[in-house]
């Protein structure tokens, strides 16, 4: 089975899942990449009555029919489940997210939400998270003073060239940086002066990780 059709059913797993919940006061959290446009074209299909969606970039917000409400954050209390992929994830639930630029928003409605479901192929699987170069949205004008301090801290950044997040910042992508300690390394990094975010979710980890693999889908609970 290639990968496209594995993100497909695990997108469509985590839609089985949460359907039976959802109703007119339900509030949904959209993440992004390509297994979250899997999730999207799902919910598109289907005529589900929930009160709307919280996207995480406007690509999301665009792929999404136009019977679904557009929800910002600040207009609802809280999201029941927010639905988004990972480019890494380990037995411990913390992912390295970002890869499609939105790490940023993608964090924000993580931690608004009740249930983080996160959907992947088992190709996203390592033992220490790292492997993917790690995404950190920077302000421009501390972008190169930022990258001194990586290169210090042993990892290489490599500008996104040609990138700008919704928010208008840019991206540093973080090439053979050893991940210890996920926790940890999340904060020293968001204490750098101009760095937005990263893209370790390590406070804020998945609770159900969908995870399909060439013949099963595996649901994993924490």
């Amino acid at each position: 089975m290639n990968q496209d059709s594995k993100k497909k059913n695990a997108a469509e797993a985590a839609f089985d899942l949460i359907k039976p919940k959802l109703n007119k006061d339900t509030v949904l959290g959209i993440g992004t990449g390509s297994t979250t446009n899997f999730f999207i074209h799902a919910l598109n299909s289907l005529n589900v009555e929930i009160k709307g969606a919280v996207c995480s970039s406007i690509s999301s917000e665009k792929s999404l029919s136009s019977s679904l409400k557009i929800l910002s954050l600040n207009e609802v209390h809280s999201i029941d489940f927010y639905i988004d992929g990972a480019d890494e994830y380990n037995d411990r639930f913390e992912l390295i997210k970002g890869g499609g630029g939105a790490l940023t928003r993608e964090k924000i409605l993580a931690s608004s939400s009740d249930k983080f479901i996160c959907i992947v192929d088992d190709s996203k699987h390592v033992d220490l998270l790292g492997k993917f170069p790690l995404p950190i949205e920077v302000l421009e004008i501390a972008r190169s003073a930022i990258s001194r301090q990586l290169m210090k801290m042993g990892g290489k950044p490599v500008y996104r060239n040609n990138f700008k997040t919704d928010n208008g910042n840019q991206i540093i992508d973080v090439h053979n940086f050893p991940i210890q300690v996920p926790f940890e390394l999340e904060e020293k990094l968001n204490n750098i002066p101009g760095v937005v975010e990263n893209g370790i979710f390590s406070n804020r980890k998945a609770d159900i990780i969908i995870k399909a693999k060439d013949t099963i889908i595996e649901v994993l609970e924490r």
